[in-house]
C-alpha cells in the first residue's frame, strides 16, 4: 500500500478516474460490489469527487451487500475511506476474496461483518511504503508519517484478528502471505466461500491486468505520480539513470602474450 508524504497546494482535483469498482445483483437479489485491480489507480489524495461518488453509489441502496475483492492493493488513503464507508454501511457486509486481497485491499477486507475466502485465494499484509524527495528533515517527516499510517492500519487488523498489535506489527514487517487456512487461524477470515456459491460473471470487455503484488510496480506508480506533479503533464523527468557507456575496447589476449614474450630475458 502506498501513502503520500505531503499535500501539494497546487494539486488539482481529478476530473475523472479509472473505476476499480462496479455494482451488480446476485441471483438471490442481494447487492454486489466488486473491487477489481489496483485500488484507486489515480490517488484519492486531494480528490473530493471520486470518494463522494463511491459513497453516493454505496449508500444509494440498502439491505445486505456482498463485496468481492481481487486486488493487489494500492492507495492507502482510498483504502481507508472505503473501509470506513463499509463499516458505516447499515446492512450486513459479506466480504468474499476470490483471488487476492493484498496490501491496501486487505485493509478493505477487514470491514466485512463476515470475511470469506476461496480455497485458492491469498491475503497479504505488509508495511506501508512511500516515496519522498527532500532534505533530511523531509525524510524524517516521511518516516514519522509511515509510522502513523502503520498504526492506523493496525487498528483495522486488531479489531478483526485474534492477535496483539505487537504480533500484527511483526507480520507486517515480514510481509506475510496467508492462504485461507492461515487467515482463518489468525482471525483475518471467518471461513471458506460456500461450495456452489455463484462467483461474479467475467466481464471480457474490461481489460485484465496482472494481479500479483509487486514492489517494483508500486515504486513505478509512485515515480509516475511524482513526475506528474513535478511536470504538470509535460515531458516526464528522467527518473532512471542513463545506461553506463560501454567499456573501452581492450587489447586482444594474443597481443598481450606477444608483448610478454618480448619482455622475457
Amino acid at each position: 500500500m502506498t501513502a503520500t508524504t505531503r499535500a501539494d497546494p497546487n494539486m488539482k482535483t481529478p476530473t475523472s478516474t479509472r473505476r476499480f469498482w462496479d455494482y451488480t445483483t446476485s441471483p438471490d437479489g442481494k447487492r454486489v460490489l466488486e473491487l477489481r485491480g489496483p485500488i484507486a489507480p489515480e490517488s484519492w489524495f486531494g480528490d473530493e469527487t471520486t470518494p463522494q461518488q463511491f459513497r453516493d453509489e454505496l449508500m444509494s441502496g440498502n439491505g445486505d451487500i456482498i463485496v468481492w475483492i481481487n486486488s493487489p492493493g494500492g492507495d492507502v488513503v482510498a483504502a481507508a475511506e472505503i473501509y470506513s464507508m463499509l463499516m458505516d454501511y447499515p446492512g450486513h457486509v459479506t466480504v468474499k476474496i476470490d483471488g487476492l486481497a493484498a496490501s491496501a485491499a486487505s485493509v478493505i477486507a477487514m470491514a466485512g461483518s463476515e470475511v470469506l475466502m476461496s480455497p485458492v485465494a491469498m491475503l497479504m499484509i505488509h508495511n506501508p511504503m512511500t516515496a519522498a524527495i527532500g532534505d533530511s528533515e523531509e525524510m524524517l517527516r516521511a518516516v514519522s508519517m509511515l509510522a502513523e499510517v502503520k498504526e492506523s492500519i493496525l487498528n483495522a487488523y486488531e479489531l478483526r484478528s485474534h492477535l496483539s498489535r505487537a504480533e500484527l506489527s511483526e507480520l507486517m514487517d515480514a510481509e506475510t502471505w496467508m492462504d485461507v487456512n492461515k487467515a482463518i487461524e489468525l482471525g483475518f477470515a471467518d471461513g471458506l466461500i460456500t461450495p456452489g456459491s455463484p462467483f461474479p460473471a467475467a466481464q471480457p470487455d474490461k481489460p485484465v491486468s496482472a494481479m500479483v503484488f509487486s514492489r517494483r510496480a508500486v515504486t513505478n506508480s509512485l515515480l509516475d505520480a511524482i513526475n506528474a506533479d513535478l511536470t504538470g503533464g509535460q515531458e516526464p523527468l528522467p527518473l532512471v539513470a542513463e545506461p553506463d557507456p560501454p567499456p573501452p575496447a581492450g587489447r586482444a589476449v594474443s597481443d598481450l602474450l606477444s608483448a610478454l614474450d618480448h619482455l622475457k630475458p
